[in-house]
């Protein structure tokens, strides 16, 4: 019964759509008078019909005010009839929609011929007989007669067709008024636009800027939607005007996400909403390939399919961060919201779920002034926030100045104080020392380090001694101070004023105040040359380690060698002489503490060649730097026992060693190999049996490859 009633339904429909229209009758005084229902309609499926073989075809009745042809590859033939029952002769016919591509009218003639018109973004601007972005056709019937038109449409985008007949001045009348209503709207995208680019000249913050770019392409997106581009920007390019409604939304939707990124903060607050707004950044770079292929159809499906999807997660994105309390979020989500309301607006009506009236045609330019409104008033209360976060820290400077004025008044212990912050100092310094051996022990895996380590113990053992010897002197002449202090405290309460001052002065006499002073004096220095000897000797170790430079960094090669010979002071022979033949050597970026590592291992071995070379002779160790040819060499050079070829070609080897078991683990020299390679370097051996052994680097100027 369903199927019947269905079935029969559809026929009904059918027969009535294969009626024809009934004509247009204009009379006199009528108004300007939408014509949909008047219309018929036939899709050429092949796009291949002429005027002729169109006329003989079947039309069907759209029964819609503003007949919607979709997206479609074909072209759609329109075809209506005017009968002049009015004293004028001239009729003007608008299709109120700019932005189709090809647009010709064809007028029978009562002889079976055809005038055509042709119009739309394929021709010239200057082609129309009337000067509006609207395609405007004269039509000549004289009174009381009928002329029967057809109307061929070619778009690479949805259309649709809503058609007015009327007088000249009727159709200049309506287009005046949206023509004002459109100044005002670029008039208020342009006042916000010059707002904001002065913020962004007084702030030079980029999201003001990249809201100026977002601003000029929402104006320039309505411009071209409304035909407003093609009749002023580029009226003698059809290529612009058949691209620019695919090209402008495309760099409108880039500036809105890019703004959304930095208006938001999403990569700082939201990271998986920063990552999505990427990939919808890619997806829009995409539409570009089918645009500028000339593949129209499949551009505009694209484009809107990402324009879907980012309206529908800047939405979520928005709600997200706004529902975690960031108030900029809040800002964004209701100016977002109107504007997604306009654009459902304009698409119902695209639909025909809404009518073809003045709130559905100025939707979208309602939408987007109100959203250009909120915004900027958003960006103004950013700008009120950083200067609320500006008062907030100059209150805190001032009540951190205040505090210290407070402890610089207490004057009384000052002198307690700074001992025990020698004191103290002396024992981050020991920590620090402890732990720079304990990264070297973990990070470097040098067969050496118990050497390292006791000869940095020798280096600060004499000044940590002279402190320890120090402080208890200074202890006792402190006391005697504070004894010679109290019997000053007594002498309100003490009745016999010049007995007691004479008491002091006895005891003044006996403690010798004057040789406590100097004596006190010259402790202190004592303590702080031991604690500043102590210091250098620690930031030598830092220096050489870099432990706190993980990162690459531009780093003098002269100075790591410096500090590595400074640690290895104690493990030097007495019969060797260090000759540093420092060349002309720019900083280079690299991991300093990895090639640090790389001194210190072949400095060690050849320390320790020269050792075992068991000759009572002055030996040299030669360290020479230059630039060449835009790398960095380095050369350390010994005038040890040298090595055969066998060993030397197994040195770089992990765990080979020419020492006695226990004594080498056969690793210092493959770690260098490992850590020259990963910077993208090389290094070269020179050696012969008793000619000694020169250890060849070569470095690049950057890294390219991280060293682990």
């Amino acid at each position: 019964m369903f199927r019947f009633i269905a079935l029969l339904l559809l026929a009904i429909l059918g027969y009535q759509q294969m009626q024809a229209a009934d004509p247009i009758e204009y009379r006199n005084n009528m108004p300007l008078t939408r014509i949909g229902k008047y219309l018929e309609i036939y899709t050429d499926k092949t796009n291949a019909l002429d005027i002729n073989a169109v006329s003989k075809k079947t039309f069907s009745s759209p029964d819609e005010n503003v007949p919607n042809l979709q997206i479609t590859p074909y072209i759609h033939w329109v075809r209506f009839t005017v009968t002049n029952k009015s004293d004028l002769r001239e009729i003007m016919l608008e299709v109120e929609y700019p932005t189709i591509d090809d647009i010709t009218l064809f007028e029978l003639r009562p002889d079976g011929t055809y005038d055509s018109t042709r119009l739309g973004e394929f021709t010239s601007y200057h082609n129309r007989p009337v000067d509006h972005q609207n395609y405007i056709f004269p039509l000549y019937i004289a009174s009381g007669t009928t002329r029967q038109y057809y109307l061929r449409v070619i778009a690479g985008e949805q259309v649709q067709l809503p058609m007015f007949i009327g007088t000249r001045d009727q159709v200049s009348e309506k287009n005046d008024y949206r023509d004002l209503i459109f100044g005002l709207y670029i008039g208020v995208m342009l006042a916000m636009s010059f707002y904001n680019l002065f913020l962004y000249l007084s702030t030079k913050d980029n999201s003001y800027l990249t809201y100026v770019s977002y601003n000029v392409f929402v104006a320039l997106t309505q411009a071209t939607l409304q035909g407003y581009s093609f009749r002023f920007l580029y009226s003698d390019s059809p290529w612009i005007a058949q691209h620019a409604t695919v090209l402008v939304p495309i760099f409108n939707g880039l500036t809105a996400l890019v703004f959304i990124q930095q208006f938001l903060l999403t990569k700082q607050y939201y990271k998986r909403g920063h990552r999505l707004i990427n990939i919808l950044l890619v997806l829009y770079v995409g539409c570009f390939i089918p645009a500028l292929m000339n593949e129209y159809i499949i551009a505009q499906i694209w484009v809107q399919m990402v324009v879907g999807a980012a309206a529908v997660s800047v939405f979520y994105i928005s709600l997200r961060m706004s529902m975690k309390g960031y108030s900029s979020a809040r800002f964004f989500l209701l100016a977002w919201s109107i504007f997604l309301l306009s654009v459902l607006v304009f698409v119902l009506r695209n639909a025909n779920v809404l009518p073809y009236n003045e709130f559905t045609y100025y939707a979208l330019q309602i939408g987007s002034g109100m959203e250009a409104l909120l915004l900027s008033f958003a960006l103004a209360y950013k700008i009120n926030l950083f200067k609320a976060e500006a008062l907030r820290a100059s209150q805190e400077n001032e009540r951190l100045v205040k505090e210290q004025n407070i402890i610089l008044e207490e004057k009384v212990t000052q002198r307690t104080e700074e001992l025990q912050t020698s004191n103290e100092e002396l024992n981050v310094a020991m920590k620090n020392l402890k732990d720079a051996q304990t990264q070297l022990v973990e990070r470097e895996k040098m067969a050496s380090l118990g050497q390292l380590t006791a000869g940095i113990a020798h280096e600060i053992n004499n000044p940590i001694n002279f402190v320890t010897s120090n402080i208890k002197p200074l202890k006792l002449d402190i006391q005697d101070i504070r004894t010679l202090l109290d019997k000053y405290d007594a002498l309100p309460n003490t009745p016999d004023i010049q007995s007691a001052l004479k008491d002091i002065a006895a005891f003044k006499q006996q403690i010798d105040i004057d040789y406590i002073h100097e004596e006190i004096s010259s402790l202190i220095k004592g303590i702080e040359d031991g604690a500043s000897r102590t210091s250098e000797i620690v930031r030598g170790l830092r220096t050489f380690s870099r432990l706190d430079e993980s990162d690459v960094k531009s780093v003098d090669l002269h100075e790591g060698i410096d500090s590595t010979l400074v640690l290895l002071k104690n493990s030097i022979p007495t019969n060797v002489k260090v000759i540093k033949d420092y060349g002309s050597l720019p900083k280079i970026e690299c991991y300093a503490g990895k090639i640090n590592q790389v001194f210190m291992n072949i400095l060690t071995n050849a320390f320790n060649a020269i050792k075992t070379n068991n000759q009572d002779r002055e030996e040299a160790v030669t360290i020479t730097t230059r630039e060449d040819n835009g790398l960095a060499l380095i050369s350390i050079k010994d005038t040890g026992p040298g090595m055969t070829e066998q060993v030397k070609e197994k040195i770089f080897d992990p765990f080979f060693t020419t020492k006695d078991v226990g004594e080498g683990t056969g690793l210092g020299l493959s770690i260098v190999f490992s850590i020259i390679e990963k910077h993208n370097g090389r290094i070269e051996v020179i050696t012969a049996p008793d000619k000694g052994a020169e250890f060849i680097i070569y470095l690049p100027m950057s890294v390219t490859a991280q060293a682990s």
